[in-house]
Order: C-alpha cells, then structure tokens, then sequence
C-alpha cells in the first residue's frame, strides 16, 4: 500500500549572485540544519537522503552532508539540470511511499559562476544536441546565448500565435517583483514597474529584456519527508501533505511539433500536470497558490497554459485581469519566483518546496495567501524533465 508522505521540515539561505556566497558545503549544512529546526527532528533520525546539484564533481553531496553528520546512511546525488532539486523530492516521496524508509532528506545546492550557462564537458556529445540544433532550424539567431533562444524563441511563438504583445512578458516581471519586495530571502527586492522591464538593456529587440531573464545565484534549499507513522512515532506535525507528484521528460512531440514552445517542454509540463490532478482527483481551479518555473517571463506566460491555469491563448487575457497575482484567481510565485529569487539551479525545486510549505502552513508573513489549502509546485529542467507537485493543508 501506497503511504501518505508528509513534508515536516524545510529550509533555505538567502540566494546571493555568483562569488558572493559561502562555499556549497556551508550553504547545504546551513539549509539542512534549518529543515532539521523546523521539523524538530534530529539529523540521526533521517534514514535516506537525496542530493541535487548540477555543477559539481561526484559524492558532492556527501561532501556537503558532511558537514551535518556522518551516520552512514544512503546519499543519492541526483542531476537532472533545472528541475533537480525536485527530481531529489520526488525521489525522497517515492522512498517513503513506498516503505523503503519512514524519513529521508532532500537537498539542492549550487554554487554558480556569473553569465550565461555554458558547456562543462566539451570533449563529448552534449545532452542539449538535439535541442540546440531544432532552436537553429526554428530560431537562428545564432549571437545570442542559447537560453534566451529557447525561451525567447518559444514566447515569440506565442506571440506569432495569439498575438501577445512584448509588454505582457514586461508585466510578468513587474508582478514578480512586488511579490519579491516581501520575501527578505529574495535575491531582487526591488520593485520595477512594466515601464522599466521594457526599458532595460535589450537582449532580442521585440522579444525579451534583461529583465526579463533570471539572474544566476547561488543558494541551498532542503526538505524532510516522512510517513504519518514515523510522525506520531516522534510527535511531529504533519500540516502538509504531497496529494500528488509526477516527473515526465520528453517524447517525440518536443522535435516533432517544429514549435519552440515544445522544445522548451510545454507539453512535457502539460503531461506532468494532467497526471497530478488525476491522481490528486481535483484539478487547476481548486488551487490558490503556485510556484512555477520562472526562469524567463517567457516560459511563466507559457507554464500557465500548461498547467491550465487558464485556456490555450488565454494568457494574455489572464495577465491583463491580474489572475495570476493577490485578488485574482491564483497567486503565481508569491515568493518572486526564479526572476527575483535567482536560480541556483539544484536548489530552486526545493527553494519552491520551501516557499508553499510556509504559505499552507500560514507562515508566510507579507506574501500570506489567504486561504491557502492547495499549492501546486512546476520545476522544469531542458534535457529534459518536469517535475510537478501538489500540497495539500492537513486537516490532522
């Protein structure tokens, strides 16, 4: 039989840009400790620990437990580009649901260098091949950084398509960043109207702005996960419960469909979502808050689409009505998402597990989503994969 599995601990550090932080050790230890703290839970107790991190030489992950405690226990580094510190979640849940272990620890840590991502090993056949060579075909544009042709490309097929105007990405961000101006862990707390996103440095003229694109930072995060027995076992609180989780990664749509929007993984994300609110057995409007994968304005436009926030071409319209902010339908990245927070790339899964496990449990301060009982978690990663979660606010 399938457990219910509890998140009864989270954690992270502030993200801070590239050179600035601590080294991953440091800022892994001090985002486990603070998961431990929370949970009330001892580090010996934990029976599994899962840990993601893209940039970084093997068994990093016992290098930065370490640091906590050395108990023996398994230590399972997870690489799964952006979407890796949800890929070591869904790996945590699955152990525990499925009775391997009653606690287990997720952790995701990165310590970036500034600019744009490049290629590490460049003596071999690179994962993003295929994907490089369709955003060639279907893009050009060969001066400018790959990302930005990805999702620059990929918001300029929405805009060929339904029409959407450059300054509907421009209110994206403005809106993440008056989310940001409340969450003292947000890289970016400044507050920049639609005006000024448009104004900044021009990457794509007619698609994107600087601003428009998530800085690179470096960060940890973590969460603990356990069955309701080894709760009432230690008398923890079990306040919010993963209803329901899926990963998919590509199928043969993302070449295929000759659209950008699919090689960015919009059908990979609209796969992954219909599996969770079939297994949770309610759907996208019983939901009050998100936190999606924001690594381009671009690509938060395309996730609501996705996830069915709203309809196929109704972004626009459900930006321009302010559904996707505080009084409308549902809040997206009340944290401020990767375009304010940053994006250190293993720990932003859990950066976001972080962030909705506080709102369920009322603990949210200044971004407080009132009401909050459901929150549902997209973390994407090229390559590819997807990795969506939905909690729930326990009645226990």
């Amino acid at each position: 039989m399938k457990q219910d599995v509890y998140v009864i601990g989270v954690g992270m550090v502030p993200f801070t840009k590239p050179g600035a932080s601590e080294p991953y050790p440091q800022m892994a230890a001090k985002a486990v400790n603070a998961a431990l703290a929370d949970a009330g839970l001892d580090y010996a107790k934990l029976q599994q620990a899962y840990v993601g991190y893209v940039y970084g030489d093997s068994t990093a992950g016992q290098r930065a437990l370490y640091e906590v405690g050395m108990t023996g226990i398994p230590v399972i580094n997870v690489n799964n580009n952006c979407s890796t510190g949800s890929t070591a979640l869904f790996l945590a849940r699955q152990a525990v649901m499925s009775g391997a272990a009653d606690c287990v620890l997720a952790l995701g840590f990165e310590q970036m260098n500034p600019g744009a991502l490049g290629t590490i090993f460049a003596d071999r056949p690179s994962p993003f091949e295929r994907f490089d060579e369709a955003t060639e075909d279907l893009v050009g544009h060969s001066e400018i950084p790959l990302a930005l042709r990805y999702f620059g490309g990929a918001g300029l097929a929405h805009m060929k398509e339904f029409g959407t105007p450059m300054n509907t990405f421009a209110k994206i961000r403005a809106k993440a960043s008056r989310h940001a101006a409340n969450n003292p862990l947000a890289l970016l707390r400044t507050v920049v109207s639609e005006e000024e996103v448009m104004n900044s440095k021009v990457m794509w003229p007619g698609v994107m702005t600087k601003l428009m694109a998530c800085p690179p930072t470096c960060g940890a995060a973590a969460a603990i996960v356990c069955s309701d027995s080894f709760a009432r076992q230690h008398g923890l609180r079990t306040a919010v419960r993963i209803r329901a989780q899926a990963m998919t990664t590509d199928t043969s749509v993302t070449f295929k469909a000759q659209d950008m929007r699919e090689v960015v993984g919009s059908n990979m994300a609209k796969a992954c979502a219909e599996k969770v609110y079939e297994e949770a057995g309610i759907g996208p409007k019983d939901v009050q808050v998100v936190e999606l994968h924001d690594c381009f304005a671009h690509n938060e436009l395309l996730t609501y689409e996705a996830l069915g926030l709203c309809g196929r071409g109704g972004a626009q319209r459900f930006i321009e009505d302010g559904d996707n902010t505080y009084g409308g339908q549902i809040v997206t990245n009340p944290s401020g998402g990767l375009l304010s927070k940053g994006h250190p790339l293993g720990a932003t899964g859990l950066a976001q597990c972080t962030e909705l496990v506080q709102q369920l449990r009322g603990q949210a301060d200044k971004r407080q989503v009132e009401g909050a009982r459901i929150a549902l978690q997209h973390n994407l990663g090229l390559g590819g994969a997807c990795v969506i979660t939905m909690y729930e606010r326990s009645v226990a």
